[in-house]
């Protein structure tokens, strides 16, 4: 199976501008993302519309194409990047990992993780979640899924799932597991170039969560579980807490 990781990688944030240029003890944000990823896939590259940070990824020897500026999602730069990509290969690529550009911590056991449910032939997307501890604060944010007996996905949402009737909200984590979504994806060529040319969908829009235009649409996602935490450096906040567990 030829597997394609594409880090979308953009330099505006509303909340930490640059970020994927920030210093991480001697390397920026998008090297760390990108050689976490190679230690799981041989073909890996970086999807930006900036000619900065593709100068840095140059600069590191990385794989970098140029993409269109106009892009909403960074799906959508996924499949323009793959289109790119292909059309000097000969060889056809099996699955497409949007790896998300602002975890520099990313464990690659979780790309091998994702990547190992394209072995079942029927499913054409894919994502990861993780079990909530029992003694974690679930009402704290975050992305939650609820699963069906085939770990595919029902919903993501923003708000906690399921609601526990009759037990206060501080002891719903003694009465069921609840997942948190980590936001990687695998996708086939495929349903890559579905999902991108769907229109947005009301659930979508209500919780600003792409994933369920897929879902809202009638297609399954199936879900890989993972265990390890993944830290996205989104505020000053985040970037405080990897540096720290970076050393630095």
């Amino acid at each position: 199976m030829r597997i394609l990781g594409i880090i979308p990688s953009r330099y505006g944030s509303t909340r930490l501008e640059g970020k994927p240029l920030l210093n991480l003890k001697g390397k920026t944000m998008i090297q760390r993302v990108y050689e976490q990823a190679e230690k799981a896939l041989s073909n890996v590259l970086v999807a930006t519309d900036d000619e900065r940070i593709e100068r840095t990824v140059k600069g590191f020897n990385g794989n970098v194409i140029m993409t269109s500026p106009q892009h909403t999602t960074g799906t959508n730069r996924c499949l323009e990047a793959y289109e790119l990509y292909t059309k000097n290969q000969s060889e056809p690529i099996d699955v497409i990992i949007n790896i998300q550009g602002d975890e520099p911590l990313l464990d690659p056991a979780q790309i091998a993780l994702l990547a190992d449910c394209f072995t079942d032939k029927s499913v054409t997307m894919a994502t990861l979640a993780m079990p909530v501890d029992p003694t974690d604060e679930i009402h704290n944010g975050g992305v939650f899924v609820v699963l069906d007996n085939h770990k595919r996905a029902l919903y993501f949402s923003r708000s906690v799932i399921p609601f526990i009737r009759d037990v206060a909200p501080e002891h719903w984590t003694k009465h069921h597991t609840f997942y948190k979504h980590v936001g990687m994806y695998g996708f086939r060529p495929s349903a890559l170039k579905a999902f991108a040319n769907l229109a947005p969908t009301s659930l979508e829009k209500a919780e600003s969560l792409e994933q369920n235009r897929w879902l809202e649409n009638g297609n399954s996602i199936q879900v890989a579980l993972t265990n390890h935490p993944t830290i996205a450096i989104d505020t000053a906040e985040d970037l405080a807490k990897v540096r720290a567990l970076l050393g630095e």
